[in-house]
């Protein structure tokens, strides 16, 4: 310090911060500060840089100090604000910002970080008031777009929010993150190859961020073509650029080699919740048999609910890495000596697939997430069944060797308590009601098609689509009228509670399964609720989910092999009345007679999976 001006060295500390380099700019203040303790700017910028180092408790007493020494800084008051949240005080991050925006009602940043405080508490018509505050002030504030953009989506406002991405990057081009949520609100419109074209952009602007190129692999399986070799491509890629690198990182493993010993496996996800996985890993976890087996999860879930709750219960080891970096995940993976690691996320969002690319466990296998591949050649083994690869499925297209459980792929459990199954709808209304309750992402054009030619085919009968607001309703809404579809046969269902959207099928005669890409715990919803479902079996495993699932629940006569079959099929359906009454009777015993909700069967192939899978491992030299 000695040969510089207290200035220059903070100066020098800034330009580290804004190089990102945390620890030199922290070790500069912390010298500036050792001679001069009040200086407040190294204090505030101390602050801010072990924030971003994950050290908030920290930072909140550095940036008390520097209020207690200026009560009428607001820029501290909103720095707080970021701290607190990022700890989970969403009310005392609200006071605080509120506090800087008393003190400084044009300061742009306090209203975005008061916005962040509400999104994160679930207020999100407050979060996005505040965004535009933010943007009033100052309209190039592109952190501040995005965010809004966000909020947007999670409204279902999705011709806005792609607008708000347009704007921002209209302002800054480069801004990745912003390409990114543009092609996520694409795939949300249906609007699949400017999704894919937009997440391509966003990962050549940020090579380095793994997400970006998942999402991509992701939403390239709702491609029409369906195209498995080009996804194989992209996932060796993906492997290449983001998994090979760690592999000089891999350490040897010391677990006991006994084949007959009680195994440690380990589950690893953000979907330790009120999710589609949440609910179908459960059944599973709490038939494992503990003598045998016992159960870690590695959870980075963020926001804990009720199933989080019960799948902790449910197992005998529970570690948080929410926040954790991937090599000290890893590392407590190996402390804790797992025998078999599992993935439960593939290319989702918040995968942890670079925990895996370090190989923490022996044997690694990917399962539930998706039916797909992870291209990971440090992940062994992927779980199918024989109706998502059959004899003669070309299994090349998977970097996995293919375990295929004895029945079924998933293990099926409701979300809640499941309302009660209604008359057939038709009997009342007089027509039938056809619906597609998945992702509208899934709906492809040919599966639009061929719902135009249905209604064409049954007259007086409805359609019911879930889709969240947007001009992509318009669009369909037009195609059908120029089919010659009133449109008083089309309606639109938004985002629903759970208990809201399996009331839905109370409404619904008979479910239409999308293609290429089949629904998956949507299709067991429906059979739950009585509601037969009619599948086209594609030349996809994820094309072929719903022949999986109506094989198992005894449903083969409901799976079409032609798209004209597909017509046929649920056409004489809707002109069957009693047969529709009769199955909106039997379908929720038959599904809980069949191996979809047989718990305790499922368990027992999955455990004899592992018990195989370790023998294996332990056999070879």
């Amino acid at each position: 310090m000695a040969t510089v001006t207290i200035q220059e060295a903070y100066d020098l500390a800034r330009k580290h911060y804004d190089a990102g380099k945390l620890s030199e700019a922290e070790s500069i203040c912390r010298q500036i500060l050792g001679v001069q303790p009040s200086h407040l700017d190294a204090l505030n910028l101390l602050a801010v840089s072990v924030s971003v180092k994950g050290h908030n408790e920290a930072a909140i007493e550095l940036i008390n100090k520097a209020i207690s020494m200026n009560p009428l800084a607001a820029m501290y008051y909103s720095n707080l604000a970021v701290f607190q949240n990022n700890l989970g005080q969403y009310d005392a991050a609200i006071e605080s910002a509120r506090e800087a925006i008393r003190l400084r009602p044009d300061f742009p940043d306090a209203y975005y970080n008061l916005g962040n405080a509400f999104r994160d508490k679930g207020d999100l018509d407050s979060a996005a008031e505040q965004y535009r505050k933010a943007l009033n002030i100052n309209p190039t504030y592109v952190m501040a777009h995005h965010e809004l953009g966000s909020i947007l989506v999670l409204q279902g406002k999705l011709s806005q929010a792609i607008d708000v991405f347009q704007q921002a990057l209209k302002i800054k081009p480069d801004y990745a993150n912003a390409q990114y949520s543009l092609g996520n609100a694409f795939k949300d419109m249906g609007r699949i190859d400017e999704a894919i074209d937009a997440m391509r952009a966003a990962m050549q602007l940020r090579p380095d961020i793994p997400l970006y190129h998942s999402m991509m692999i992701l939403t390239m399986h709702l491609r029409v073509d369906g195209d498995t070799r080009a996804i194989r491509d992209e996932l060796k890629e993906w492997n290449r650029r983001h998994a090979e690198p760690l592999k000089r990182l891999i350490l040897p493993h010391t677990n006991d080699r006994n084949p007959e010993r009680r195994l440690r496996i380990g589950y690893v996800s953000a979907e330790f919740r009120e999710h589609v996985v949440g609910w179908n890993l459960l059944p599973l976890l709490n038939e494992h048999n503990h003598k045998q087996f016992e159960i870690f999860c590695y959870s980075s879930v963020t926001r804990l609910d009720e199933m989080t709750k019960r799948i902790q219960s449910a197992t005998n080891v529970w570690r948080n890495i929410a926040g954790i970096g991937d090599q000290q995940a890893a590392q407590m993976i190996r402390d804790d000596k797992i025998d078999i690691l599992v993935d439960l996320a593939l290319h989702t969002l918040s995968n942890r697939l670079r925990i895996f690319a370090l190989k923490p466990a022996p044997v690694q296998l990917t399962w539930l997430g998706y039916v797909g591949s992870t291209g990971m050649d440090t992940i062994d083994y992927r779980f199918s069944d024989p109706y998502l690869d059959p004899e003669g499925t070309d299994l090349s297209v998977y970097s996995e060797q293919t375990v295929k459980l004895p029945e079924t792929y998933w293990c099926y459990s409701p979300g809640g308590e499941a309302p009660e199954i209604g008359p057939a709808p038709a009997i009342a209304a007089g027509h039938v009601t056809f619906a597609s309750m998945n992702n509208f992402a899934k709906v492809s054009d040919p599966a639009a098609e061929l719902w135009m030619q249905l209604l064409g085919a049954v007259p007086n009968s409805r359609l019911l689509i879930y889709a969240h607001t947007g001009s992509h309703r318009d669009a369909v809404q037009q195609r059908f009228v120029q089919a010659g579809i009133l449109p008083e046969r089309l309606e639109f269902i938004g985002r629903q509670p759970w208990t809201d959207y399996m009331n839905t099928y109370n409404r619904i005669d008979i479910s239409l399964d999308p293609f290429p890409y089949n629904g998956g715990i949507t299709t067991c919803d429906s059979l739950f609720m009585g509601v037969p479902v009619i599948t086209l079996s594609g030349p996809t495993a994820f094309g072929r989910a719903g022949t999986s699932l109506l094989t198992n629940v005894g449903l083969t006569e409901l799976i079409a092999r032609t798209p004209e079959e597909y017509v046929q099929i649920a056409a004489k359906l809707a002109a069957d009345l009693p047969r529709l009454t009769e199955l909106r009777r039997i379908l929720r015993q038959k599904m809980k007679d069949s191996p979809l909700m047989d718990a305790k069967r499922f368990a027992r192939h999955v455990e004899a999976a592992y018990r195989d899978m370790w023998r294996k491992y332990c056999a070879k030299t």
